[in-house]
């Protein structure tokens, strides 16, 4: 029998700050355990926290990108908990007055799984948010056979909920919340949100129904989830078991299961504690915030969302909405092509070559845009050779493995050390009619219609020349010559 499946998703992200939300230690990924640590993130006794104005700052500006409503007044909240990863006891967040409520993440037609990109049910589609809080972040347990290893540098680390309501469908609308929000915050420079490196986490929620007037099924809560397909198997795992087991006449009950992505499957971790099992209550350290002064100073610093960014690149610059969708999905790659473009170049050349070529080394090499050892000028004045015949498109092929390994170097002085120059006009024509002259026979068949021995002809001219001239100028003379 098949069912109605309801998703929510609370999405933890790590504020993109210097320091911690409570102390100054040095926010970090990667450096010595508990090396970033002091009494504030130790939880010793008498240390008190203050405010990272910072992590406040994004979190509304987050909240400004996706149409969130703040209360005039925010405050923080104690979550009471005993575990090892958390020394105090407790966690400071926020509970009923977190800085955004509301709200809405689109989902990106481009952000589904490949796979999925040709059926998706609800295009346009808009997931709801409950809230967005601001809290602090807990440390990182790595647990051995018979022990645990606590690293604290993670700990107070500023983390944002954002929780959705249970507006999700399927697997594949998941997957596409999760990557469409990613960009946001990234957009945003809100947060590197890279799951890799545990900055973006999640917390699924699945219930199954038999009918839409039925009321929500009881919530199983699905962790350990370390990547974004990942969810999306986990997600598929789990409304099978569901579905199994109510086909077979057992309740699901409200509880908590980890994902194991090398069996393939979820395992049950405890029944779920509701949120009066943690006996929330106001922290009494610090002070509530004022979020109107705030949200004005922050309010310009809104940038275009990936979708508005899109939309420009279409309009303005005429380039097809597939490549729009690729070079808005990163703020540094639409930086970098809007950089790259020149007058004397059609939009349309220069975003193939990014996309295309650009992106395919840097994929193969490893880097990230950000990083790309090719600055933008560099790519415009080699585009500008071909746009001015002296390159072909293999050619300047050629031309930018050279660049990417030398970046120092100017393209035209790497094309002229090829042999890549631009023939001179009377050159090129003598050697057209050279060509023309010792080959009668393709003449004849070119003349009769056979105009695939013009690469003959072409490959002809290109040997003779003493440099390499553009392979495309050469056939288009023979064309006009001999057609």
């Amino acid at each position: 029998m098949s069912y109605l499946v309801t998703i929510g998703l609370e999405v933890h992200a790590q504020v993109k700050t210097n320091t911690k939300m409570f102390c100054a230690c040095e926010t970090s990924f990667g450096d010595e355990p508990n090396t970033h640590t002091c009494p504030v993130c130790l939880g010793l006794p008498g240390a008190l926290p203050v405010l990272n104005r910072r992590a406040i700052e994004k979190t509304l500006l987050t909240g400004l990108m996706i149409d969130c409503s703040s209360p005039e007044i925010s405050k923080w909240d104690r979550k009471n908990y005993f575990y090892p990863d958390m020394p105090k006891n407790y966690q400071t967040t926020q509970m009923d007055l977190p800085l955004c409520i509301g709200g809405e993440v689109p989902l990106y037609d481009h952000c589904y799984p490949t796979d999925h990109r040709k059926n998706i049910a609800k295009p346009g589609k808009k997931v709801r948010l409950n809230r967005i809080h601001l809290e602090e972040d807990v440390a990182k347990s790595t647990h051995l056979g018979n022990s645990s290893l606590i690293d604290f540098n993670r700990a107070g680390t500023p983390l944002m909920e954002i929780v959705s309501e249970p507006d999700i469908d399927s697997a594949e609308e998941a997957f596409a919340y999760l990557r469409s929000l990613q960009m946001i915050l990234q957009q945003g420079d809100v947060s590197d949100a890279d799951m890799e490196k545990g900055q973006l986490r999640c917390d699924v929620n699945i219930s199954l129904r038999k009918n839409e007037s039925d009321p929500l099924g009881p919530k199983v809560e699905l962790k350990n989830l370390n990547s974004i397909s990942a969810i999306r198997r986990a997600i598929h795992f789990e409304i099978a078991r569901q579905s199994e087991d109510m086909d077979r006449g057992i309740p699901q009950i409200q509880s908590t299961r980890r994902w194991d992505d090398d069996r393939g499957e979820t395992q049950l971790m405890r029944t779920k504690e509701d949120a009066h099992d943690y006996r929330y209550f106001t922290c009494p350290d610090l002070l509530p915030i004022e979020t109107a002064l705030l949200l004005e100073e922050i309010r310009p610093l809104v940038p275009e969302l990936p979708h508005e960014l899109a939309a420009r690149f279409e309009r303005d610059f005429e380039v097809t909405a597939y490549d729009a969708s690729v070079l808005s999905s990163d703020r540094h790659l639409a930086t970098y092509f809007e950089a790259a473009l020149d007058k004397s170049i059609p939009a349309k050349k220069v975003a193939n070559f990014i996309i295309n070529n650009l992106l395919g080394k840097l994929n193969e090499e490893g880097v990230t845009i950000d990083a790309c050892p090719v600055e933008p000028g560099k790519l415009r004045a080699l585009l500008s050779l071909v746009e001015d015949g002296t390159l072909a498109s293999n050619q300047a092929n050629e031309v930018f493995a050279v660049l990417y390994q030398n970046p120092d170097k100017e393209p035209a002085a790497i094309a002229d050390g090829l042999g890549f120059k631009k023939a001179d006009a009377g050159e090129l024509e003598a050697l057209v009619d050279a060509a023309i002259a010792n080959n009668p026979s393709e003449v004849e068949a070119v003349k009769g219609g056979n105009e695939k021995l013009l690469n003959f002809l072409t490959g002809q001219v290109m040997k003779s020349a003493a440099t390499k001239p553009n392979p495309k100028q050469v056939t288009e003379l023979l064309r006009a010559k001999l057609l």
